[in-house]
């Protein structure tokens, strides 16, 4: 009898977990004040930024929308806090913001001592320099003695001592505290050499006054793998930003975009397709969300491909590759455990 009560217990425990009685504080803190405070980059040119009606876009601003659609039904119901690099883990302890979505690379210290979790890497990436044509420089080994602009508060510091230590090398940091002001340094000569993340070296160089003479060299000297992060501590609200990214990609490998959602949704007999749409499978009680969580996200934001070609691929003014970020099946490296 005693052994049947436990297990009885048990049951209704996780039956009650299941069903969300039991919502993480950050879950029910977003749901009462209607939005979700998401941390970005002061602007990198298709991450994080505003057009002219000061409206924020960029992959990074695609996940704190992905997330609103998962949570509202609503891809706007987002509030965006810039922050430095210095700024963004201060930020995010405090609860001042939800997520942090800013280029951020996931490392043990970050992971292990700063009381936050990374949730998923929306882009790989790897530390690279920019150089202008007229140094004649065609390879990072011929950088000894050169001045480097630096963002203050990133990996990329650390990186660059380990790269010219190994190499026996010398060198001389310039730090600033925004992306666009080492960029702003480079071109008026302050520095010989810009060195970040790749992907902020192909988007500051279309910033510059005259872009084509400047060249990204061939070295990557690091492994950057970018996401969002949130606090340790709340499992649930961890899950729902995890998965927000994950039902991008997944509906990416199944072929199910913004264009195409609503009409697989009603039709298509793909259990993975309808178990990604809510039309079968564990739905949205997991998460403790609406049944057609994911549905909102591809509808409202677009699947992986589409937020990638969009901001930073193809269809962008930064036209970079896939790359490492085509998905598993596609030579690349993106992939997402089953929604199942």
């Amino acid at each position: 009898m005693k052994k049947l009560y436990v297990l009885t217990t048990v049951a209704g425990v996780l039956s009650t977990l299941a069903g969300g009685a039991f919502a993480g504080a950050t879950l029910d803190a977003v749901k009462q004040k209607g939005f979700v405070q998401c941390g970005v980059n002061t602007g990198v040119p298709g991450f994080a930024g505003t057009d002219d009606k000061g409206t924020w876009a960029g992959l990074d601003v695609d996940v704190c929308r992905a997330v609103a659609a998962a949570v509202f039904g609503d891809a706007d119901k987002v509030k965006y806090t810039p922050l430095t690099a210095k700024e963004r883990f201060t930020a995010l302890q405090s609860g001042e913001i939800d997520i942090l979505s800013r280029n951020t690379t996931w490392t043990l210290t970050r992971d292990s001592s700063l009381g936050l979790n990374f949730a998923g890497v929306n882009y790989y990436d790897g530390q690279g320099f920019l150089v202008k044509k007229s140094l004649g420089v065609n390879s990072a080994t011929e950088l000894d003695g050169a001045s480097f602009c630096i963002q203050a508060g990133t990996t990329t510091e650390l990186n660059l001592t380990d790269y010219f230590r190994a190499n026996n090398m010398n060198y001389t940091p310039i730090t600033f505290d925004k992306s666009s002001e080492t960029a702003a340094a480079f071109d008026a000569g302050r520095c010989d050499a810009l060195t970040s993340d790749q992907s902020q070296l192909y988007a500051l160089r279309i910033q510059l006054k005259n872009p084509d003479g400047a060249a990204v060299l061939p070295e990557i000297i690091s492994k950057e793998p970018l996401g969002p992060v949130v606090r340790q501590g709340d499992d649930e609200w961890f899950n729902i930003v995890r998965w927000s990214l994950f039902a991008m990609l997944n509906a990416e490998e199944l072929g199910v975009t913004s264009k195409n959602v609503d009409k697989l949704a009603a039709s298509s007999t793909d259990p993975n397709i309808r178990r990604l749409l809510g039309q079968e499978g564990i739905k949205g009680t997991g998460l403790g969300l609406s049944d057609t969580w994911a549905a909102n996200i591809i509808k409202q934001v677009g699947n992986y491909g589409e937020s990638f070609e969009r901001n930073v691929g193809q269809g962008s003014p930064l036209k970079i590759a896939r790359g490492i970020n085509a998905l598993w099946n596609k030579g690349g490296i993106q992939y997402a455990p089953p929604i199942r």
